[in-house]
Parts: C-alpha cells; sequence; structure tokens
C-alpha cells in the first residue's frame, strides 16, 4: 500500500473525480475538493470541502498545503470544436490558477489530466491542453500527465461503435501508432491510472499515454 497523501481536487464532482475521490479515501488518503458552495453536498462524506471557483487563484490559494498531491480536473464538459473559446476560458484558465496555487506554496505533486497528442482533429482542445501541459512544467514540480483520447462511461458511450474501426487500424502499420495513441479507454482504467498518478514517487515528469492508462492497476 502507497504512502498517505494529502490530495487536493479540483473538479472532484465531475466525470472522473467523483469516482476518483470516492477511490483515494477508500485507499486512506486525506482528500479536501475545491468546490462552488452548491456543489459541496455532492462530495462524498470522508471529503473536506473547499469553498471557491477554480478560475480565480485568489479564492482558494490559502487552502493548498505544502507537499499536497494537487489533481487537476476542471474542464469543459463534452469536448466539441464548437467550444474553443472556452477551452482557452476554462480549461487553460483553471490550469493557470491551479499551477500558481501549487507552485506558490510547493505541492508534492501535480497531476494533470490533457489529451492524447498529436491529433487530427480538435485542434483547440489539443492546442488549450498542451499549454497547460506548459504551464505544469513551468512550476518545476513532480507531476504526471494523463493523455487519455475518449473516456468510455455512463453518458460516455457513442464511441463503441467506433470500437470495430480501431481493430482494424490497429492491424495496418500505417495506421498502427495513432489507434494506439487515440485508443478509447474505459472509466475504471482513467481512475486507477490516476490513483496511481497520485501514489507515485517519481521525481520528475512523467507522461502516461493511452497504452500506460490501460496498464494501470490497484
Amino acid at each position: 500500500m502507497a504512502a498517505i497523501r494529502s490530495v487536493f481536487v479540483t473538479g472532484a464532482t465531475g466525470y472522473l473525480g467523483r469516482p476518483l475521490v470516492e477511490t483515494l479515501v477508500q485507499r486512506g488518503h486525506s482528500v479536501r475538493a475545491l468546490v462552488r458552495a452548491s456543489s459541496a453536498p455532492k462530495l462524498p462524506a470522508a471529503v473536506q470541502p473547499v469553498i471557491g471557483d477554480a478560475l480565480v487563484p485568489a479564492s482558494y490559494s490559502g487552502q493548498v498545503r505544502q507537499g499536497d498531491v494537487f489533481v487537476h480536473l476542471v474542464g469543459v464538459a463534452h469536448p466539441s470544436p464548437s467550444k474553443a473559446a472556452e477551452f482557452r476560458s476554462i480549461d487553460l484558465s483553471s490550469v493557470e490558477a491551479a499551477t500558481l496555487n501549487a507552485r506558490a506554496v510547493g505541492a508534492g505533486r501535480f497531476v494533470y489530466v490533457s489529451v492524447a497528442q498529436p491529433a487530427p482533429v480538435m485542434k483547440d482542445y489539443v492546442e488549450a491542453r498542451a499549454a497547460g501541459e506548459a504551464k505544469v512544467r513551468e512550476t518545476g514540480l513532480p507531476a504526471s500527465i494523463l493523455r487519455p483520447w475518449y473516456v468510455l462511461g455512463p453518458g460516455h458511450r457513442w464511441p463503441y461503435l467506433l470500437i470495430p474501426f480501431y481493430w482494424a487500424a490497429r492491424i495496418f502499420p500505417p495506421t498502427r501508432a495513432g489507434a494506439k495513441r487515440l485508443g478509447l479507454l474505459r472509466r475504471s482504467q482513467m481512475i486507477a491510472a490516476l490513483v496511481r498518478a497520485v501514489e507515485s514517487e517519481n521525481p520528475g515528469v512523467e507522461i502516461i499515454d493511452v497504452p500506460a492508462i490501460r496498464a494501470a492497476t490497484l
């Protein structure tokens, strides 16, 4: 069992955040979550709410502690090409605020969910997440950067229709690498990979791509 961590999470009531904080608590970690006041009741009872705004660093600057593992999950729900402005105003702005606070107190680790790259579609989304990765690197903190493409689960099931095309793409050498990099993931695989990132002792910046996410186990 990994050492107990003090974990600070943004986006804790979301698609990945809720099952992640539940799992972290089950594994004995101490978890605090940044939420708006209206969202605090959605947190598991064992998770301490921190009231603030993920886009306003000053609203929670005193709540991040030295040595915390900072997990940043804030982002636009159901990304699509029509949301380019939101990728900058929400995804990128929130990671700028998060890295500012994490670096200021000397967080122990920064965990960031980016996106698989390069990719032939969703250019604005990929650019915003790549810029977020750069912000994480600028902190100088140990970090885990996860690069999923699409995470299957409740309310996120339509890409199951693409599975036969992925299998076909993996057969042919010209498309094999792209099919692996942009492969589909189950939510349980992402949660396992996020927990492993929280518990990681890698002193540098580690990139966790789709094959590595699939390999993560608890």
